[in-house]
């Protein structure tokens, strides 16, 4: 999907009648979730879980759980929303609109929600209201040590989890600041649609109030919840991601590609025609991500395991 300035991975239907064949033959490499999700065999879900409205005992069970997971100060709240595109849609409404610096190249969600709300969005600006930052970044995969603060401060950590230590979550205690983290690409289930916003108070309760009641499914707080308090699989996720992130680079030498940034997550390379090289690929029903401001870069997620040699044969 491009032309609209909001141009995103995925859309499998797009490419399989450009090239051919039908979903189920295409590998998508173009999106950042982690391929080998979180297992849900095992998990204790009922009917009743269907069949009734979530309710608040849920919710909390869960955001205990966000907190514990990603160390939330005290002084922050803890708000889960059904994926992080809707708080972003909703986030430039809590403040009087103004002057936000955002990163053109960047995920492109936040510039178009803050011009729908009619804010005057620059990629440098001396003293905005507000200042959007994507730690990693995506598409670049860099990551941001020092972040000035605006008076409404949104840092988008989707991509995050694969480095902790290098999250800004200990700011979430300030005022005017929002830390969004994403529930689908770390753990592998965007068709979950699960998120968390994060942050001052304030903001966090005007944000649940324009998100009306029981804004996630009973299903997505519940596996939620068991996937955030399974230390163990998170571990042993970012090994298996770090490695399969150094094993795509490796392969991309053969194409004299060379990789951007650090998340383990995605990788975008610099080659010499990224057109060309996507269209290759798409030859073989893999889809990639290109970008309509640069001729050079290209995108590729992780293939799943049994899918490597796939990729290899196609390169």
């Amino acid at each position: 999907m491009a032309g609209n300035g909001r141009d995103h991975g995925g859309g499998l239907d797009a490419a399989a009648a450009e090239f051919g064949g039908a979903r189920g033959d295409w590998l998508d490499l173009s999106t950042g979730i982690n391929p080998e999700s979180y297992p849900l065999t095992g998990l204790d879900l009922t009917p009743n879980d269907w069949a009734t409205l979530p309710d608040k005992g849920a919710d909390a069970a869960l955001c205990a759980a966000a907190r514990r997971f990603w160390r939330v100060p005290t002084q922050a709240d803890v708000l889960a929303v059904p994926g992080c595109s809707a708080a972003i849609a909703q986030i430039p409404a809590l403040k009087p609109a103004g002057q936000a610096e955002i990163a053109l190249r960047s995920y492109n969600e936040h510039a178009a929600a803050f011009r729908f709300h009619g804010w005057d969005v620059q990629e440098q600006a001396p003293a905005p209201v507000a200042r959007v930052v994507v730690h990693p970044n995506n598409p670049t995969g860099t990551f941001q040590p020092q972040i000035p603060p605006a008076p409404l401060t949104v840092i988008d950590e989707s991509f995050c989890d694969i480095a902790p230590a290098q999250s800004h979550i200990a700011q979430a205690r300030q005022p005017g600041h929002i830390i969004l983290k994403s529930f689908g690409k770390f753990w592998g289930l965007a068709g979950l649609r699960l998120g968390f916003a994060i942050g001052n108070p304030k903001l966090i309760d005007s944000l649940r109030q324009r998100l009306g009641p029981w804004p996630v499914s009973g299903i997505a707080l519940k596996i939620g919840e068991v996937a955030l308090n399974d230390a163990a699989w998170a571990d042993h996720t970012r090994a298996r991601l770090t490695a399969d992130a150094e094993r795509l680079d490796r392969l991309m030498r053969r194409v004299d590609a060379r990789p951007m940034g650090s998340c383990p997550l995605f990788r975008t390379y610099e080659v010499a025609d990224a057109g060309q090289l996507h269209h290759q690929l798409a030859q073989h029903k893999i889809l990639t991500r290109v970008f309509p401001y640069s001729r050079t870069w290209i995108r590729l997620g992780l293939p799943p395991q049994r899918q490597w040699e796939r990729l290899e044969a196609a390169l």
